[in-house]
């Protein structure tokens, strides 16, 4: 962890000092360290809202902008969205210093507005999928792949569930023991997926009990280039042959993506 993010990390500790008021959930040298905070703050009735605000620090940070993912059993998903991304607007202003502690001040300071926008109150979701896909330069695609799943039918149903909420496009594929994820969207809804994949208790052990994944690896990222096929949903294939998921790489004209990093996979 780079000394700025580890005397932030220290600092927030010494404040968020109750019992699981500041975890840290995963550190590492490449991808960063991810952390939770526990705190409340006001919603629209006066009464204070329990949060769970969950930041992924990359190495780069604070050159560069955190993961952030909000959770609350008293918010709806796309209030939780809603509260998640106008911290993201924030953190664009507070580059190139520590930040989080700010951003929950922000939050303690806003929530109210924010679940009071005629949008967010409604809290109704927004359709699962575009009909269509606008090219921009904040489409990105990632290729993440899954080491196993022993509880199978509960995690493809949550694979499915945090596409649908972060608005991300894409397909989860099954060819025998090779488990891929392949995923479209907005850069910052794919850091929150990363986060979400990390952090929540996903699958169970060999013993039964749930756990989170701890052996997913990204194995591509970048923006959507001119030859990349635009996807309009999140599929869940299973494929009979190498030949039958090549074709979707190549369909979807990522077959330079299939060449150098799934080939390699199959033994």
């Amino acid at each position: 962890m780079a000394e700025p993010a580890r005397e932030e990390l220290s600092a927030l500790a010494a404040i968020f000092c109750g019992p699981n008021e500041c975890e840290v959930l995963s550190r590492s040298e490449t991808d960063g360290t991810v952390f939770k905070i526990l705190t409340k703050a006001e919603g629209l009735t006066d009464a204070h809202v329990p949060l769970e605000l969950v930041f992924h620090l990359p190495v780069s940070y604070p050159s560069c902008l955190p993961g952030i993912s909000v959770h609350s059993e008293h918010l709806t998903r796309a209030q939780a969205v809603t509260v998640r991304d106008q911290l993201l607007e924030q953190a664009e202003n507070l580059l190139s210093g520590p930040m989080v502690h700010e951003l929950i001040l922000w939050v303690h300071q806003n929530l109210r507005h924010i679940l009071n926008q005629p949008e967010t109150r409604s809290g109704s979701e927004k359709s699962t999928f575009a009909t269509s896909v606008t090219v921009g330069d904040g489409l990105w695609v990632t290729l993440l792949h899954l080491d196993h799943m022993r509880a199978k039918a509960k995690y493809v149903k949550t694979v499915e569930k945090w596409a649908s909420d972060l608005k991300l496009t894409g397909r989860l594929m099954f060819l025998g023991k090779i488990i891929l994820i392949l995923l479209q969207g907005d850069r910052s809804s794919l850091k929150e997926y990363l986060v979400l994949q990390k952090t929540s208790k996903v699958d169970v052990d060999s013993s039964g009990k749930k756990c989170k994944e701890k052996m997913m690896s990204v194995l591509f990222e970048t923006k959507v280039q001119a030859e990349h096929k635009r996807f309009l949903a999140f599929e869940v294939k299973e494929y009979s042959s190498l030949d039958a998921l090549e074709e979707e790489f190549e369909t979807a004209g990522l077959i330079r993506l299939f060449s150098e990093f799934v080939l390699g996979l199959v033994k």
